[in-house]
């Protein structure tokens, strides 16, 4: 006899402790809990509890009042041995299955059956069945929400009680099987089944004329209050006792239904919420018996997990498919899928169906197996599906659920959960290789296990392998496997352990892909870890619209769609072991033509950005175009807010520059590099600017390319004057200088020039610095080089201005302002006029300052020029604070400053510190004076430590 359980609804509620019932004052208290243990273990939602508890009239304050309910709840319950943990969805109560009667009775019951027609299959179901107090919740006021639920209990309850008279009959039981007929017809007066099994059971038990009666009841019952005849098969079980005929045996065991679930998997690990989802789409609750079939589909890329989840969520689910549940493999990644009509014949041979009553068609097939399962709700799992048009013919008709799991993804099933796996988080992936490895093992080599996660790329089967391979070196230290998997290049021959292999799970994708889709796979393996935008297709494939061939990259999962960018694209991503499997079949020179293709695409693109933003320092690009460009219609598109495309693609711009160095595409390396140099100047990126600029430098010279090595040494010393690093600054200058004077090319060389009188300039030497500005504008007059001229022209009024020269700085920035309003060069014109505030200062005329230092800032602000307009800014805080409007020019300060804090021009901080520092003591304000002024000699200490140790 089974104990009782704590928790009863196979009747009314009922909650114990022991031997004491414990009482759940108030009817919603109830509702509430009756709603939760009916879904034991899973998250009921909180709408769905709402809609119990107040149906179709819920109040405002439902949901407080629900947290309010649960709460009282929750003081009851621990007595009892269960809690309610709240989710963000909803709640769910957690109780072992042995303290809850109904799921105590769905263990029972499938333990029976999994022991066949046994004694102790009979002593199973008998446990189940006295369970059961009454009908289900009998003591509370119905809700819709329910109904599913309780009848999935009450036809498990009379199948169980089938499945008892059937084994009692076949021990000879006959009295015993008769009276739990007996009770059964008076639940279900109208089953001739039902019926026909009572009177057989009193004609083999020698009492005939109680078998006659029987006969007699049923008939005046059917024909009385229906108008119809018994059934074939009850008349023939009366002719059978009329002619007293020895009774027919017990008729043969049935074929015991199916229950091929593949076994749970130990260590499942996290995956909660598609858990969740799952289970409850699965769930018989959430299924009408005669409604349309619960289908779930389980999607995502080789190795991620999708069939241990399944097969755990079926699990889960088993014990509300008491008719069973059938496993059919489709083969989906095999050189040729599993045919329909073989699984057909599969999965009927497993529902009793012998080979000899098997139809010959598959359309014959499919309508035995739907007629089969259709007074027989199973759960149809179907694993590693190639395509909808495979699973469409094994679908069952109403009152089942199906699973499916596939690599591709499948949305054309109507009404289908379609749940797509990603790698796992990095907690629980660390929690997967805890449970392989053990987690003391793992916790004294976290660094190790932590950095074994990251080659892995977190995906469950390559974790699985390399708990696997640890797990057999018992003596290996975490930290040489994690070796053996740094170099990307054999990573995936690591991962092998036994008949687990990511390589073999990734070729059964891979092989599958012919043509432009192959080709393209193998492209973007070397593209490197960042998302790439759509048209890289195009690149590849030297053509325009190649989205179908993304797409179908993206449906065989093999490309993952990463997101959409600020610009409106769709972004793609290789997974880093997918990436590691494209770029082993990538050697060709097919795939190195693609590459620089992408290459070339990406240099058009960024020239074509940088034409349309504020800066105009100085381009020095490569002679020859670039091999590939984007169409010109979607170039103006993607580049119309040039500041915004840089942002999207900025990752992918400088890992390109990487890989054009990488393969030894100097030209396409130091291109890239130049053209991206406004951006990282607008937006302070130094560092990027130095580390695109030095690795093409280092590509370019190993190629020889004179050129590229003199633009990327001009470029790395700008860099160096940012920093305040004058000596690197002149050295690399010069450099760059002498191969310009060498090639020929005079304006790389007065470009030079000017970087090496700006040097000069702030280093002190401004007679110096004249000179190398003077020299640069005679140049640029001689190859016409108009806005080098206005440059070189403005440099020059900015040394006199530094000399107090206050005539010729009016004279030359003048001319400078000039040249710059004839060419249209508004930024140009900005950075005069911020020379001429300076001028203006130093003459006291400050109102004409004020005006001048106001025109650049509209002009940075109209273009879009945060950073000079910080200086800007700056320059009219200062001339605002200085003639006593001490507030607005605090204002501007702080404003300018915050804007230097966010570029990380921590040169224009520093002098923005100083310049509050200088106010704030002006104001006999001595504390915060002395904070800012402080601050700013720590920014120089900084910037010249830093500078001392590049």
């Amino acid at each position: 006899m089974v104990d009782q359980p704590n928790f009863g609804v196979l009747g009314p509620l009922q909650v114990r402790a022991g031997d004491r019932i414990l009482r759940i004052a108030g009817n919603k208290p109830r509702l509430l809990l009756t709603s939760l243990l009916l879904d034991a273990n899973q998250v009921v939602g909180t709408e769905v509890l709402i809609e119990v508890l107040w149906p179709r009239n819920p109040p405002s304050s439902a949901t407080a009042n629900l947290r309010t309910y649960v709460s009282s709840l929750r003081g009851v319950l621990g007595a009892a041995g269960a809690s309610i943990a709240a989710h963000p969805s909803g709640y769910a109560i957690e109780v072992e299955p042995a303290r809850l009667d109904v799921l105590l009775f769905e263990d029972l019951v499938a333990r029976a059956r999994a022991c066949g027609r046994t004694e102790e299959a009979a002593g199973l179901l008998r446990g189940a069945l006295a369970l059961w107090r009454g009908e289900p919740v009998c003591d509370l006021p119905a809700s819709p929400l329910w109904d599913t639920r309780l009848r999935s209990l009450t036809q498990a309850r009379l199948s169980a009680a089938e499945d008892l008279v059937a084994m009692k009959l076949a021990a000879g039981e006959h009295a015993s099987a008769i009276d739990d007929l007996r009770e059964l017809i008076g639940g279900h007066p109208y089953r001739e089944d039902l019926w026909q099994q009572l009177i057989l059971a009193l004609h083999r038990g020698g009492r005939r004329a109680e078998a006659l009666h029987a006969y007699t009841t049923i008939r005046r019952q059917l024909v009385d209050e229906l108008g119809i005849e018994p059934g074939q098969d009850l008349r023939e079980a009366h002719a059978r006792v009329l002619a007293e005929e020895e009774p027919a045996p017990a008729p043969a065991p049935t074929v015991p239904p199916p229950y091929q679930l593949p076994a749970d998997i130990p260590d499942f690990t996290g995956r909660t919420e598609a858990v969740a989802a799952l289970t409850r789409a699965l769930s018989a609750q959430e299924r009408r018996p005669d409604g349309p079939p619960s289908i779930a589909v389980v999607v995502g890329p080789p190795g991620v997990g999708k069939s241990a989840l399944a097969v755990h969520c079926a699990h889960a689910v088993r014990a509300g498919y008491p008719a069973g549940q059938l496993h059919l493999c489709l083969g989906g990644t095999d050189p040729a899928p599993a045919d329909p009509a073989e699984l057909l014949a599969e999965a009927l041979r497993a529902l009793g169906v012998g080979d000899s009553a098997l139809p010959h068609t598959l359309h014959e097939r499919a309508a035995l197996y739907r007629s089969l399962l259709a007074e027989r709700p199973m759960l149809v799992f179907l694993d590693d599906a190639a395509d909808a048009a495979q699973v469409r013919a094994l679908l069952p008709g109403n009152g089942c659920a199906v699973l499916v799991t596939s690599r591709r993804r499948i949305t054309e099933l109507p009404g289908t959960l379609l749940l797509e796996l990603d790698v796992l988080p990095e907690t629980e992936a660390e929690q997967l290789l805890a449970r392989i490895v053990g987690p003391q093992r793992l916790a004294g080599e976290r660094p190790a296990a932590l950095a074994i996660l990251d080659a892995c790329g977190h995906l469950p089967l390559a974790i699985r392998v390399a708990g696997a391979r640890l797990a057999g070196r018992p003596g290996w230290p975490l930290s040489v496997l994690q070796q053996r998997l740094a170099d990307a290049s054999t990573r995936l021959d690591e991962l092998r352990a036994g008949d687990l292999e990511v390589r073999g799970s990734f070729e059964r994708s891979t092989r599958k892909l012919t043509g432009e889709a192959a080709t393209t796979f193998r492209a973007l393996g070397l593209l490197g870890p960042v998302s790439l935008p759509g048209w890289v297709a195009d690149a590849v494939l030297d053509r325009d619209r190649a989205e179908a061939v993304v797409d179908s990259l993206v449906d065989a999962n093999l490309l993952r769609l990463a997101g959409t960018d600020a610009l409106g694209q769709p972004r793609y991503q290789l997974h880093d072991l997918l990436r590691c499997e494209a770029r082993q079949g990538a050697g060709g020179e097919a795939e190195r033509q693609a590459l620089a293709r992408v290459l070339g695409g990406w240099t058009s693109a960024a020239e074509h950005a940088t034409a349309r933003l504020p800066t105009t320092l100085f381009s020095l690009t490569p002679e020859e175009p670039a091999r590939w460009s984007l169409p010109g219609e979607t170039l103006g598109r993607l580049t119309a807010d040039p500041l915004s495309w840089f942002d999207a693609e900025r990752e992918s711009l400088v890992e390109a520059v990487r890989l054009a160095a990488d393969t030894g595409l100097a030209t396409s390396a130091w291109g890239l590099a130049a053209a991206l140099v406004p951006y990282f100047d607008l937006h302070c990126r130094l560092d990027e600017w130095q580390l695109t600029h030095r690795v093409a430098l280092d590509s370019a010279r190993a190629a020889g390319d004179r050129r590229g090595e003199a633009a990327m040494l001009r470029g790395l010393g700008q860099v160096c004057l940012y920093q305040d690093r004058y000596a690197e600054a002149e050295d690399m200058l010069r450099r760059a200088r002498a191969i310009f004077h060498e090639l020929g090319d005079t304006r790389g060389e007065a470009i030079s020039i000017c970087g090496l009188g700006a040097a000069s300039q702030f280093s002190g030497g401004h007679l110096r610095a004249l000179g190398f500005f003077r020299h640069a504008l005679a140049m640029f007059l001689a190859v016409g080089d108009q806005n080098g001229e206005a440059y070189a022209r403005q440099a020059i009024g900015r040394v006199y201005l530094s000399l107090q020269d206050l005539r010729q700085a009016s004279r030359w920035l003048g001319e400078a302002l000039r040249l710059a309003r004839e060419l249209g060069d508004a930024h140009r014109e900005g950075c005069v006029s911020m020379q001429l505030g300076r001028l203006y200062d130093l003459k006291a005329e400050t109102d004409e300052a004020l005006r001048c230092q106001g025109r650049a800032l509209d002009i940075f602000e109209t273009l879009g020029d945060r950073h000079c307009g910080a200086y800007a800014m700056q320059s009219l805080g200062g001339l605002q604070a200085a003639r006593g409007d001490r507030s607005d020019g605090s204002h501007r300060l702080q404003a300018s400053l915050a804007i230097f804090q966010q570029l990380g021009d921590r040169s224009g901080e520093a002098s923005t510190f100083q310049t509050l520092g200088e106010l704030y003591r002006s104001a006999g304000r001595t504390a915060l004076a002395s904070h800012y002024l402080h601050r700013a000699v720590e920014l120089r200490r900084e910037l010249r430590a830093g500078a001392g140790q590049r």
